[in-house]
């Protein structure tokens, strides 16, 4: 099985050098593209002058869709899920600014990290801790993949610092009202590559790596994430443990992937998976960056779309 692999695979890129190696059950799965009728609005690139920071061409591609994401968004009296990554840091740091300066009032903060609850502490935003029964308005945060047509997303592909959690993490995306993804034009993707991570449990992970593997046969490499450095497809000595006690279990991809949607189907269905780093969410939007500006793109419904479409 691919877990004992000799040829490491990156975890955020694809290989065309198996596509020679026979295709099982995941040559079953189509895209679904286009079943969502898409809203799609350009706002030109504009001054970030209102940054007080000297940022690089990157991060001020992205504090315009931080700014953009709050400025649009939020509004007073709000209780908002605060994202994890670059994106989010922005937004949470400019949220915190507009609190100060009272264009905002009365908004609470729920972290979906612990990096995410230290930003918002700095930068003022009030804070409460996520229950089941939370009434999330709104959240933001950054992914490291979207599909294109579907807005279904991966999350959890950077090595998690401290107690973070994609349990968490989605469990705030989930409740919210809406959701906002705030990514690089080079994330958002029509063909997708790279990996998914998966929450196992730590019991018989061998057996779940091996379902795993044998449902990507040919199209993917299953390796446990290590805790330190690169320690091969086993994970070596100390494999990552999260914060709730499991396991991670990176499908690298090796061949493109044709909708995140039947792969987060087919692991819901493994015993031993706990969870994994797809999100799917409707309502949900993306705002897109780039170096010509922003464009936002919704999964709004048909008849919402009318109108709005260019």
């Amino acid at each position: 099985m691919a877990l004992i692999s000799t040829s490491p695979s990156s975890l955020s890129s694809s290989s065309s050098s198996s596509a020679a190696i026979p295709h099982r059950s995941f040559i079953t799965f189509k895209n679904n593209n286009n079943k969502v009728r898409m809203n799609k609005t350009m706002i030109r690139g504009s001054s970030s002058g209102d940054s007080s920071r000297a940022l690089s061409n990157g991060s001020s591609v992205l504090f315009r869709a931080a700014k953009h994401t709050v400025d649009t968004y939020i509004t007073s009296g709000m209780v908002v899920g605060l994202g994890s990554g670059q994106a989010s840091a922005m937004a949470i740091e400019y949220m915190g600014r507009q609190l100060r300066a009272g264009a905002l009032k009365d908004v609470i903060g729920i972290p979906t990290s612990v990096a995410s609850a230290n930003e918002a502490a700095v930068a003022g935003i009030p804070l409460d801790q996520y229950q089941d029964t939370s009434q999330i308005d709104f959240a933001f945060d950054d992914a490291d993949i979207i599909e294109e047509g579907t807005l279904v997303a991966v999350i959890g592909r950077q090595q998690p610092k401290g107690d973070e959690s994609i349990i968490q993490e989605k469990s705030v995306l989930n409740a919210a009202n809406k959701l906002v993804f705030m990514v690089s034009e080079n994330q958002y993707k029509g063909v997708l590559d790279g990996s998914v991570p998966v929450l196992v449990q730590p019991v018989n992970w061998m057996e779940t790596a091996e379902e795993i593997d044998d449902l990507f046969i040919g199209d993917a490499e299953v390796w446990r994430r290590a805790s330190i450095g690169l320690a091969g497809p086993l994970g070596g000595d100390f494999p990552l443990v999260t914060k709730e006690g499991h396991h991670v279990l990176d499908i690298i991809f090796t061949s493109p992937i044709p909708s995140l949607a039947k792969v987060a189907e087919s692991l819901d269905k493994i015993d031993g998976v706990v969870d994994h780093g797809v999100v799917s969410k409707f309502p949900c939007a993306v705002v897109i960056a780039s170096e010509s500006g922003l464009s936002t793109v919704d999964n709004l419904s048909a008849n919402a779309a009318e109108g709005l479409q260019s």
